[in-house]
């Protein structure tokens, strides 16, 4: 079978909060002025659009954004790591004009609603490459009516997930809008409930990632399209774990309504395995949308069905 490349594979380590040499771990690149906090040099700066860069660094902290268009960035990337939640929701809390993260590490987040995320975005497009989200019970989230764009590059979500510790799940990725997501050559393993990947937006461009559910415990499906979606789904590598809330299906459309038309959805070129000592047969498309999809050659393991249709 192909494999997806490795991404991001740094090293972690743990370095002084005050940043390297004992400058300010946090420095507006546009101006050069540093801040002791991430929340510091937002409120300085509120209403711009500016860059931070980050030392590398173990920040128990956390950050809002309240307008503007900023970028968080790693100075170098994998050793900004994030383990603060604010507003009982995620590292950083994204409601200003757009934002981009480049490079930072979230891990072992946690809230008591179960939603503790890396990134909550709540307002504005949102951007995100060359990062790691990490033993947190959700790598990203947010839900707006607006028809916003989502952007995941080069990113890992590792140890994810829960529908355990509350009543509702939570998810690696779950995300709501009326505009579209896009995740590309990104590695996705190791869950621990819920979906891999939870989209509720109409559109989707789903292509050259990694989903490797081999030590995944409690999960469900590796993609799921709830109220339906159009786009793509291509070039991707599934192999399906033995511990499994749900192994009824790899990749489900419209399981829960018919929001999005899903017509025409294309899922192509993608290889899709079972790990070892796997007992059940689940289907790598399950349709319930009731449309025709664009379905193409897609390389299957043996156990996997190719295609079913479910009633609403």
């Amino acid at each position: 079978m192909r494999f997806a490349p490795v991404f991001l594979a740094v090293a972690i380590a743990a370095v002084p909060v005050s940043g390297q040499n004992g400058a300010a771990p946090f420095v507006v690149q546009e101006s050069g002025e540093g801040f002791a906090t991430l929340d510091e040099a937002l409120q300085a700066n509120r209403g711009q659009d500016f860059t931070v860069l980050i030392a590398p660094g173990v920040y128990r902290e956390c950050a809002v954004q309240q307008a503007g268009r900023i970028t968080f960035k790693a100075r170098q990337a994998g050793t900004a790591i994030f383990e603060g939640a604010c507003e009982d929701k995620a590292a950083l809390v994204l409601r200003g004009n757009g934002s981009v993260v480049d490079g930072l590490v979230f891990r072992g987040i946690r809230v008591p609603d179960g939603n503790g995320a890396g990134i909550r975005i709540e307002i504005g497009d949102l951007t995100v490459r060359n990062a790691m989200f990490l033993d947190s019970q959700e790598g990203i989230l947010g839900g707006t009516e607006d028809a916003s764009r989502v952007t995941v590059d080069r990113s890992t979500f590792s140890g994810l997930g829960q529908c355990h510790e509350t009543e509702d799940c939570a998810h690696s990725i779950y995300l709501a809008n009326s505009g579209g997501v896009t995740i590309t050559n990104s590695r996705f393993e190791r869950g621990r409930g819920g979906h891999y990947v939870k989209l509720r937006v109409p559109q989707v461009t789903i292509t050259d990632n990694s989903f490797d559910d081999s030590a995944g415990s409690r999960t469900n499906y590796m993609i799921d399209l709830p109220e339906g979606a159009t786009g793509e789904i291509a070039r991707n590598t599934f192999v399906q774990g033995t511990q499994k809330e749900n192994w009824s299906g790899l990749i489900v459309v419209a399981a829960e309504q018919r929001k999005y038309s899903s017509a025409g959805l294309k899922i192509d070129d993608n290889d899709a395995r079972l790990a070892p000592n796997q007992e059940k047969s689940p289907a790598f498309i399950a349709n319930v949308s009731g449309e025709q999809l664009a379905v193409g050659a897609n390389r299957l393991g043996t156990g996997i069905r190719a295609y079913e249709v479910r009633r609403p």
